[in-house]
């Protein structure tokens, strides 16, 4: 039975991925804050190291494919948390569990990003460079400049962080047999888009944003586009980014990609 790890297990998109996998015949082992199979606070370094250390117990060092869902958005505070979790936390897994998914039967893993990663560029984003050396001293300066768009920067700044994080490994997980690819979900029914609707700053904005589809996405609707990106009919589907958003990245970029 392939064995599938997932961190953000308990609610919306990796509780719909898990629920989807183990109908199908997988094996999966839950990462979340509480009530899962392992008890992990992602936003802290120590509780990364146990997270994979847990994992590597847990499959005996041998995974046939990882699922990065764990993510907070932008109305959460401290705002510094929302970019540990959503670019360290999903890193972290990644590296540290890269061995286990070699060892692993048609391995793939598959991170979730967000349509918001493309909202900035590498270029432009105030704290990808921070993010990808460690420097947590320096996100939480850039956030606390940021005023009351610091949620908005942490988390759009995040995402494209760690969608560059991920087309950096491609070709050394290549060469490990290990396929890996993000998903860009756009507004997605979950515990934190009613989060979002419910915030005073963003609920508007949130509410009044229509893609052209016409309606949100349900959490399976992304579930099951990781589960064709886990699976063998996209074994050539290496080092891309799906959107899974409606057509919004569309509307708002016609002209690039």
């Amino acid at each position: 039975m392939p064995l599938i790890a997932i961190t953000g297990s308990r609610s919306g998109i990796g509780a719909a991925t898990a629920a989807r996998l183990r109908a199908s015949g997988h094996a999966i082992l839950g990462i979340d804050v509480d009530d899962a199979d392992i008890v992990a606070d992602l936003s802290q370094a120590d509780g990364r190291a146990a997270a994979v250390a847990a994992v590597l117990e847990r499959s005996g060092g041998r995974l046939d494919g990882l699922v990065l869902c764990a993510g907070l958005g932008a109305t959460v505070k401290p705002h510094l948390k929302i970019a540990t979790v959503n670019y360290a936390g999903a890193v972290a897994m990644m590296d540290g569990l890269l061995g286990a998914l070699a060892r692993g039967e048609s391995p793939a893993t598959v991170v979730v990003s967000s349509v918001s990663s493309v909202q900035v560029t590498w270029a432009t984003n105030p704290i990808g460079r921070a993010l990808e050396s460690g420097d947590e001293a320096k996100v939480a300066e850039v956030l606390a400049g940021a005023g009351t768009h610091a949620g908005h920067v942490a988390y759009s700044g995040a995402k494209n962080a760690l969608t560059v994080a991920v087309r950096r490994r491609v070709v050394e997980w290549g060469r490990l047999g290990v396929r890996l690819n993000t998903v860009a979900p756009g507004a997605v029914e979950t515990p934190l888009l009613q989060a979002g609707l419910a915030d005073p700053l963003y609920g508007k904005a949130i509410r009044d944003f229509v893609a052209p589809i016409g309606r949100r996405a349900k959490a399976d609707e992304i579930a099951a586009t990781i589960e064709f990106l886990l699976g063998p009919g996209a074994s050539y589907v290496h080092g891309a980014q799906v959107f899974v958003d409606g057509g919004v990245d569309a509307m708002n970029r016609p002209e690039t990609f």
